[in-house]
């Protein structure tokens, strides 16, 4: 998952695809397609002026030449330190 402003972010191809899953205080927008079911990206409740986004959902982006991608714990959201 990378991050992106609201308006940074833009579904180029199949948002006619796109499938919202919402729930809880339904803040949040959670994203997949509705064809394969890949979690494409999310509205975040914490930060609604931001996108969480799969990388790999993104023509062209070769995963394995990334280097130095911070993580997180998942649980704090702290970056997690090699």
């Amino acid at each position: 998952m990378a991050t992106a402003k609201l308006p940074e972010l833009k579904v180029t191809e199949g948002e006619d695809k796109l499938s919202l899953y919402q729930w809880n205080m339904e803040i949040a927008k959670h994203y997949f397609c509705s064809q394969c079911g890949i979690y494409t990206h999310h509205q975040r409740r914490a930060a609604p002026d931001e996108y969480g986004f799969n990388v790999a959902c993104i023509e062209g982006i070769d995963l394995a030449a990334l280097s130095d991608v911070p993580m997180t714990d998942g649980k704090t959201m702290s970056v997690v330190e090699d």
